[in-house]
């Protein structure tokens, strides 16, 4: 029961058709004003569970494009649901800061105007940053509510903001603190161009052709030479080392010889060790398909500071460590390359791609280049820069995400079908809280993180930028006095043997709350660390002021972006003040999350971290119950979306060209789980508002794009500036060279769907309007209904089944398409067209009608909340409604209102079926009218038997309405020579003012043919019945139903066959 207190006369006219744009803006204010998105922890009530979600934060780097709205909307699909289902729902929305991506368009804008970085201070370049950050902040939020996104926008949170750096603070304080923190020298990812270290799921691998040069090293005695194999010349100058396979039969001649590094001098040991691929011709492995060993020389030059394979060499075999290479990539004597000669000054100061080619060129001229060959391998490129990482020695802050009490934490979450055995020294599950609780959707997403956590190696945490939190460590050099020192070396001996870093001691620091770390960095030397607690910015300078004066410095370095992110599922609810901030209760009541909604590749990047943090701080607690990794937009040409690219949408373009409903509903349409999206888009010219295809340009690193700068399509003396043109900073938008809009024809059919929605409810509210009789009280029985109004409200529950069924797998092009059925097919064309006849004069349909037309604007409101909520009012200014048994509690604001919910005794089964064969005649007579382009208009006669009659009386009109009937007759009136036959249920009907006598030579034909289609399906069913194999094997309904299509066929072969005989 429904009862509305909205007059009638305060809710203005339908207009003819719908334009979004006049409405959105206003539905967009109304929601704010009645406070419909704000989630209190106190707002539970009875058993109804919290429903939570958080928003992936956006980067602030550059507006968001279609890819975020196709995740943004499948979110507000489920918060909207769930908000209607009465649960207590919060949607977190909040941006990210993004340090290396902000940091590197900030600093590329600078260029432009011919200034750098270095040109100001670190606290007036952070000023930049924040500028660029509060505008596309911003815009940002803007273009998320412009999408309709229900966030809870009273919550906003950003990664930096007061309450996330509070938690920021806590988290590197306790790892640090428990040991899971260190910091050590390390090989790190390192990009040369951001100049800071990455970690190793931030590198990308890519295939890249290149070659491998043979490059020959004297043995020292003078006997010979031996020849290695190398795709990175230039870093021939940092090498320690020629490894050989003790397996290889070389080996035992070179056993304790040395070699010459050509160029440098440097004297250096030929060591044995398995990890060299052996020459396929001594391999043994004729049939090898390992391209290493077709390429292979079997010596491997081993530079420990610019390989990670080299590395752990050197490691194993105590080599020295030599460093050749400055930050930014170029060749350097000041960061480790000590022993250079007279002979390297000409490559000081080369980048790594010349000097590449000077080393290769001194090789030739010295006769030392053997041979080149061409040869593609992996390269690790940044996923920020996008040009090749540097393996690089450095001194970097890590997670030590490789302990138990994160890997295997993480390990645990999983549920056992997807984990079901534990690897080596990971605990097993103890059935904790969160143990076996984290469930993916997709499910083969899960063995991502599995093989990800399998495989773990620590994470670097720091990086070498001034955007982003800063490390909160303050460090200091001492040289131990041994006897005022001798327990912290003691210790410090003991944990090197376990292979730990650094060891935790006690201090005056330690009384004042700190955490105080002591560890060796070079002989004789320590390093003292002191890490600050969470302080507020004022506590903290203090204290960090008072140890700068002991001789203490803070860390330069900030952290990784994903440190902040992995936090999310805790700093945006207030931990660790969780009763601060107005945000009390918020973790007790929405952590953990109902689900992540997020994209494939930052399962390793961002999952896993939120599940070992969320549940290492929290006891055990996972962030989210459910992982919904959605498929990924591209665009025409099969590349992803990309800020940094130049080839995104901006979703307020589809939501000026379509609306914001059609978008919302094609994006949740194309929301599989099996593949990716490709969304052709055309371009929108800014001058005269036509749409045409963009010219595109392949850039240099092989991408598609749009050219920086087009022509107007109707005047080339016009120009305007594409999304690409502004990223690549080859277009300036300005008052003659506007930037250009994008659309997409993908959207049409949302655009109609949302029209098609707005015309069927006017046209429900018009008949409302006109009818004699006012819609009938509250608790309409259904009991002696009309079979069509027992069929809507039975297909209500079929599709409120279904939508709920989707809803709880994720499954959300099943949501869309359960609601299309629903909404066009059942209610439009076969509902409205129903009851055309028989509405006006009968109350209790009116009363059916009113009550449906409630019920379709609530199930579409989560995937079209603009037009539902626009036609909301005017279906309440139409008074009570109510069927029994259809719950449809009243509420101002659709956002606010609760999903219809049915009794199970008001749903009639049987008028499913019964319906079913009307629509099936109803088919059969439209079929034939289209064949013979006979218009509905033209009112004919069906001559049936008691059975069909029956039928259409059942249907109340409904039969004699949509397929234009005069009248039904008994078979035996029908004139044969001038009626056309169908077959219904294996019997005939005839159809009379279907043909003249002049078209009886077209009937024969039609018959003919029907006869022969008839008679080629029952030889395939006999044929099919005939094999044993097919019987015996196939399942039992199956073959069930061949045998029922051969009955109908064989029946239906009899009816044309009759009435081809009386055709004569």
């Amino acid at each position: 029961m429904n009862t509305a207190s909205q007059d009638s006369t305060s809710v203005p006219e339908l207009a003819k058709s719908y334009s979004p744009g006049d409405t959105e803006d206003g539905i967009r204010a109304l929601w704010g004003e009645e406070g419909c998105f704000h989630a209190l922890p106190s707002g539970r009530s009875g058993d109804e569970e919290p429903f939570s979600i958080l928003i992936p934060p956006p980067n602030v780097t550059a507006a968001l494009h279609l890819g975020h709205a196709f995740n943004n909307t499948l979110q507000d699909v489920l918060a909207r649901y769930q908000r209607m289902q009465g649960r207590p729902t919060l949607w977190m929305p909040g941006t990210d800061h993004a340090g290396i991506a902000t940091q590197s368009v900030v600093e590329k804008r600078l260029l432009e105007q011919g200034k750098s970085r270095t040109d100001f201070t670190r606290e007036g370049f952070i000023d930049k940053v924040k500028a660029w950050k509060d505008e596309y902040e911003a815009t940002i939020v803007s273009q998320l509510k412009v999408m309709g996104c229900s966030c809870d926008w009273d919550r906003l949170r950003f990664t930096m903001d007061p309450v996330c750096t509070q938690a920021v603070r806590e988290a590197f304080f306790r790892l640090f603190r428990d040991g899971l923190i260190y910091r050590g020298k390390r090989l790190v990812n390192w990009d040369p161009v951001s100049m800071t270290a990455l970690a190793d799921d931030e590198v990308e691998m890519h295939d890249v052709p290149g070659h491998m040069w043979y490059l020959r090293y004297p043995l020292e005695d003078g006997s010979g030479h031996v020849t290695v194999a190398t795709t990175r010349p230039e870093t021939m100058l940092g090498d320690t080392a020629v490894a050989i396979n003790p397996r290889d039969p070389r080996a035992e001649g070179l056993r304790g010889r040395n070699v010459v590094v050509p160029i440098v001098g440097r004297v250096i040991p030929i060591v044995e060790d398995e990890y060299v691929v052996l020459p396929r011709e001594l391999s043994g492995d004729q049939d090898s398909t390992d391209p290493k060993a077709e390429f292979a020389t079997g010596f491997l030059k081993v530079t420990p500071a610019h390989d990670p394979n080299d590395w752990e060499i050197g490691l194993r075999h105590e080599l020295a460590v030599i460093n050749v290479m400055a930050p930014d990539g170029s060749i350097s004597i000041d960061h480790g390359f000590e022993d250079h000669s007279v002979e390297v000054e000409p490559f000081i100061g080369l980048s790594r791609e010349d000097a590449r080619t000077a080393v290769v060129d001194w090789f030739q001229q010295a006769g030392l280049l053997e041979n080149i060959r061409e040869y593609e391998h992996a390269v690790g490129h940044s996923y920020r820069s996008h040009v090749p990482i540097e393996p690089y020695l450095s001194d970097q802050w890590y997670v030590r995400v490789t302990d138990d009490r994160l890997r295997g934490s993480a390990l645990r979450a999983m549920s056992e079908k997807d984990c079901d055995s534990m690897p080596e020294g990971v605990t097993p599950r103890s059935g904790g809280e969160g143990d076996g609780g984290l469930t993916f959707f997709p499910e083969r997403y899960a063995k991502t993180f599995r093989t990800w956590h399998e495989n773990l190696r620590d994470w670097c945490i720091s990086r070498q930028l001034w955007w982003g939190h800063r490390i909160p460590v303050w460090m200091r050099t001492i040289e131990p006095d041994p006897e005022a020192h001798a327990q912290i070396l003691a210790k410090l001996e003991d944990a090197e043997r376990d292979g730990r870093d650094s060891v935790a001691i006690q201090s005056a620091w330690t009384e004042r709350g700190c955490a105080h770390h002591v560890r060796r960095i070079a002989g004789d030397l320590l390093q003292e660390q002191v890490c600050l607690p969470a302080l507020e910015d004022d506590d903290q300078a203090a204290l960090g002021a008072e140890l700068e004066m002991g001789g203490f410095e803070q860390d330069p370095d900030v952290l990784d972006t994903w440190f902040s992110s992995a936090l999310w599922p805790l700093s945006t609810m207030g931990w660790p003040n969780a009763s601060e901030h107005g945000m009390e209760g918020l973790l007790d009541t929405f952590n953990p999350t109902s689900v992540l909604s997020t994209a494939r590749e930052i399962i390793t990047l961002w999952v896993s971290r939120m599940v070992m943090f969320n549940r290492y701080f929290m006891n055990g607690r996972l962030p989210f119950r459910d992982v919904f990794v959605h498929a990924v937009i591209q665009d025409g040409h099969g590349q992803k979306m990309s800020k940094s690219l130049g080839n995104g949408v901006d979703p307020r373009d589809i939501v000026r060209s379509h609306g914001a409903d059609a978008m919302r509903f094609v994006l949740t349409q194309m929301s599989t789980d099996t593949q990716d999206v490709r969304l052709p888009v055309d371009m929108v010219c800014p001058h005269t508002g036509e749409t045409f295809a963009p010219e595109m340009i392949r850039t240099a690193a092989g991408h598609m794009v749009t050219a920086p700068e087009q022509a107007c399509p109707s005047d080339p003396d016009k120009r305007m500036v594409t999304v690409y043109g502004t990223v690549s900073g080859k277009g300036v938008v300005s008052e003659d060279t506007p930037l250009a809009g994008n659309t997409s024809s993908k959207f049409d059919i949302g655009r109609n769907f949302a029209n098609k929605l707005w015309n069927a409810t006017r046209f429900a509210l018009g008949t409302l309007a006109r009818s004699e009789q006012a819609p009938a009280g509250p608790e309409v029985r259904l009991d002696d209904a009309p079979l069509v109004d027992r069929w809507i409200i039975a297909r209500l529950n079929g599709s409120l089944q279904a939508i709920d069924a989707s809803i709880n797998t994720y499954q959300f092009s099943s949501i869309a398409d359960s609601l299309y059925d629903f909404a066009w097919r059942d209610y439009c064309d076969w509902y409205l067209e129903s009851i055309k006849p028989t509405v006006q004069g009968d109350a209790r349909q009116s009363q059916v009608l009113l009550s449906m037309t409630d019920a379709l604007l609530r199930v579409l409101h989560p995937v079209m909340p603009f037009v539902t909520e626009t036609l909301w009012p005017n279906v309440r200014a139409c008074g009570a409604r109510g069927v029994h048994g259809l719950l449809l509690p009243d509420s101002e604001v659709l956002a606010s209102a609760r999903w219809p919910r049915l009794e199970p005794d008001v749903i009639d089964h049987a008028a499913l079926e019964e319906f079913a064969r009307v629509q099936d005649l109803v088919g059969s007579v439209r079929t034939l009218r289209g064949e013979r382009n006979v218009t509905i208009k033209r009112r004919l006669v069906m001559y049936a038997s008691p059975k069909v009659v029956d039928l259409a009386t059942a249907s109340s009109g409904v039969v004699e309405t949509l397929c234009g009937l005069e009248r039904i007759a008994p078979l035996s009136d029908a004139v044969t020579a001038e009626s056309v036959v169908i077959t219904f249920e294996g019997e005939e009907v005839l159809l009379g003012g279907l043909i003249d006598s002049g078209d009886l030579d077209k009937e024969r034909a039609r018959l003919t043919k029907l006869c022969e289609q008839k008679r080629k399906q029952i030889s395939g069913f006999e044929g099919r019945l005939a094999n044993d194999a097919y019987v015996q094997k196939a399942k039992p309904e199956l073959v069930a139903e061949t045998r029922r299509m051969l009955e109908a066929s064989r029946t239906e072969l009899e009816a044309a066959e009759a009435a081809l005989a009386r055709l004569g």
